[in-house]
């Protein structure tokens, strides 16, 4: 399974947003990314993940750093995620799982003891120039902002 390493070359994606819209890594080349993957929507813990980043996400922004989150879930799921908890940045939809599969962020992981194939909930930091800068992997969903933000140098607000 690929894991990307800080230095290797971030590829690009197309995916649709909540809205059905085309959304591609490359639209926001000269900011950094951060990338997150998780595997489904309205589920607790996605929840409380995507929700800490929409209060994060004027932080971020300061920081000229734009949020994605990606899962396996249709547009019409992700428009009644977003707007169930008020989420403002796009989150993308990989129903075939191929960039999740690309990036390291779907194959085999162990579910309460078991092996099983899903999305592994990952969060990859692209920088301006489409590098990755960041890559974790198997991070748990309370508390990840947070040390997302320690690792970046943004402070808590």
């Amino acid at each position: 399974m690929t894991r990307f390493e800080p230095g290797d070359a971030a590829p690009d994606f197309t995916l649709n947003d909540q809205d059905g819209s085309p959304v591609s890594l490359s639209d926001f080349r000269g900011r950094s990314v951060v990338v997150y993957f998780y595997p489904a929507a309205m589920t607790p813990g996605c929840t409380t993940q995507a929700c800490d980043f929409r209060d994060s996400l004027e932080a971020l922004t300061a920081h000229g750093i734009q949020v994605l989150g990606i899962s396996p879930d249709s547009p019409e799921k992700l428009k009644k995620f977003a707007e169930r908890d008020g989420l403002t940045f796009p989150l993308l939809s990989d129903p075939s799982r191929e960039m999740m599969t690309a990036w390291g962020a779907f194959g085999e992981k162990k579910n309460y003891g078991k092996v099983v194939q899903g999305v592994i909930r990952s969060t990859v930091v692209v920088d301006p120039e489409g590098t990755v800068e960041l890559a974790k992997y198997n991070v748990r969903a309370k508390g990840h902002v947070a040390r997302l933000r320690k690792d970046l140098g943004i402070d808590e607000a």
